[in-house]
């Protein structure tokens, strides 16, 4: 059974959301953020719902705080922020969707099978190649032997071109499957990511398949 970590500060939305899921899935409930990022190193749950607004620890800095600890359960963030600059900024902190009050529960459910499906999809751990040695596990990568400096999204991205060797890759896949979102404006977050990492691994790694997308050729 996946395990659930709910971070809400609202009681009554905590405790919604946690009689709603807890018959699909083992449901775990923190009502700040220090206490949230506890149970997210013990626990170690498969996904962490995760509010914007709490009392101690705004949810971006919670979120980027769990990354840097190597905790790597999926995140979707659940907030009363509507921009869009939240949303892209959630994202490039490394969460995994992004899902804005008031919502249905219906959707609520729909996105957390989503995530958890697209979790259990990338089975890739480990690259190596006479240049480039990553573990995306442990969020690490050396080029002829010195440390690369990649972003948490940057081993997302890398790890699903890697995952993918040898197909073509388009950038609303990469939207939807390492950022878990669909918006079309966001498709120059892509390609802003793609180009870093060419710059950090190599550019011969990713070929740019014009009008369509990209393709891991290592």
């Amino acid at each position: 059974m996946n395990t659930i970590l709910i971070i809400e500060d609202e009681p009554s939305i905590c405790m919604g959301l946690k009689d709603e899921l807890e018959h699909e899935y083992a449901v775990t409930t923190a009502s700040n953020g220090k206490e949230g990022l506890d149970l997210a190193w013990r626990v170690n749950p498969d996904l962490i719902l995760l509010d914007i607004l709490l009392p101690d620890i705004n949810g971006f800095d919670l979120c980027a705080m769990m990354k840097d600890k190597g905790i790597d359960s999926s995140i979707i963030m659940v907030t009363a922020c509507h921009q869009v600059v939240d949303k892209i900024k959630g994202l490039e902190m490394g969460a995994d969707d992004y899902i804005t009050k008031p919502f249905s529960l219906e959707e609520l459910k729909a996105r957390v099978q989503a995530v958890l499906r697209r979790r259990a999809y990338i089975p890739v751990e480990i690259f190596e190649d006479n240049v480039l040695q990553i573990d995306f596990k442990k969020l690490y990568a050396r080029k002829k032997g010195k440390e690369l400096k990649l972003s948490y999204m940057e081993f997302k991205l890398l790890r699903y071109l890697v995952f993918k060797k040898g197909d073509i890759v388009s950038r609303k896949e990469l939207l939807l499957q390492v950022w878990g979102y669909q918006m079309e404006a966001l498709t120059r977050t892509v390609d802003a990511h793609i180009g870093a990492l060419r710059k950090k691994i190599g550019k011969n790694y990713i070929t740019t398949i014009h009008g369509i997308g990209y393709s891991f050729k290592g």
